[in-house]
């Protein structure tokens, strides 16, 4: 790849010199050799600002032996009768190696303060996932270790109810720190561009139906109300991914609301995409939060001291992107907060043509 660019720069000093060399041409009839010179040095500026070091004195070379064998008396040779054209060429080669040293300064300093932006970003991230994990896996791991405590040293003197409540407590907080383990892992992996993408033609009722099934129990507490059309078109997307996706946006709603809460979730044709919208009423986000909901590790104000690693809408946002589409949050009136992602929509496949009957006899 290297060698590739450096040969790059020297088919364009031999391009510019030539170029260089047709419009001195044109020029000659009517320009003194003064103006002819600078559309050389023009084009040794040219390669020395887009190319490096060598190309930029290659175009200077080849520049100057152009503009001295056509165009420096005697023509059609090497000599040079007049002195001041030995400056010319002088300053031909110094502007091409000052400009390419200028230049790649200026990218060495670009590629450092690159370089020192992504380590500022992971530097970002490590710190808010350990700052994430530390507070938000605390509690339900005391919980386990406490819970489970009990059943080993005293469960034979318990009631049946006490052993249920501490195992249910058990699974409900296992379940939660596996949950958000996953989500971490699967970020990593969106992220990495380890995720693949097995497309397919679904019907949009198919995916709200799953995520819907999956969620049952999460959504228990809340006024779940549903708008899925019958007439939906069917869209070519993975399935269990966007299935996912949509699910994040109910559990953000589930975990982020009170209990009996109205949540909605729409889908709806927008011309040529299909809008999903989980909507709840449970007081809204700050404007301020609206563009910042969907970013990792991100959790709002509005979502008091509910847990999470503030992954789920990132990785819904992620999902959605990876299959040509986006995903928002908007304000609505009344204190609702609506959390939409669009898919496009393409051409339905059509059903193969019923094959003919058979001949009688």
């Amino acid at each position: 790849m290297v060698g590739r660019g450096v040969w790059k720069g020297y088919a364009w000093a031999a391009a510019v010199a030539a170029a260089c060399t047709v419009a001195g041409l044109g020029m000659r009839p009517r320009f003194d050799l003064v103006n002819v010179a600078m559309v050389y040095m023009l084009g040794v500026v040219v390669v020395a600002l887009r190319h490096d070091r060598g190309a930029a004195i290659v175009t200077a070379m080849l520049c100057v032996a152009a503009f001295d064998y056509l165009f420096v008396p005697p023509r059609g040779t090497f000599t040079v009768d007049d002195v001041q054209y030995l400056l010319t060429f002088a300053i031909m080669v110094v502007v091409a190696l000052v400009i390419s040293r200028l230049v790649e300064g200026a990218r060495r300093q670009a590629r450092v303060q690159a370089e020192l932006a992504i380590e500022a970003e992971t530097e970002r991230i490590r710190s808010a996932l350990l700052a994430s994990i530390s507070h938000d896996l605390r509690t339900p791991l005391a919980v386990v270790v406490g819970a489970s405590s009990s059943l080993a040293e005293a469960g034979e003197r318990l009631g049946p109810d006490e052993r249920r409540a501490l195992a249910r407590s058990v699974y409900e907080q296992s379940r939660d720190v596996a949950e958000r383990v996953a989500k971490i892992l699967q970020m990593t992996r969106l992220e990495a561009g380890g995720l693949k993408v097995d497309r397919d033609w679904s019907a949009p009722s198919d995916i709200v139906n799953a995520a819907l099934a999956r969620l049952r129990e999460r959504m228990a507490s809340h006024r779940l109300i549903v708008d899925v059309p019958d007439d939906l078109p069917l869209i070519r997307v993975d399935a269990a991914l966007i299935e996912q996706a949509l699910g994040n946006l109910l559990e953000n709603a589930a975990k982020h609301t009170p209990a009996g809460t109205v949540v909605m979730l729409k889908v709806h044709r927008q011309g040529g995409e299909l809008q999903f919208s989980v909507e709840d009423y449970g007081g809204g986000l700050a404007p301020t939060e609206v563009e910042q909901v969907f970013e990792k590790f991100y959790r709002a104000k509005a979502e008091g001291g509910a847990g999470g690693v503030g992954l789920g809408l990132a990785i819904c946002r992620a999902i959605v992107g990876l299959h040509g589409g986006r995903a928002w949050a908007e304000r609505l009136s009344g204190g609702a907060t609506a959390f939409r992602f669009v898919l496009p929509v393409d051409e339905s496949p059509r059903m193969p043509d019923e094959a003919p009957a058979a001949p009688d006899g």
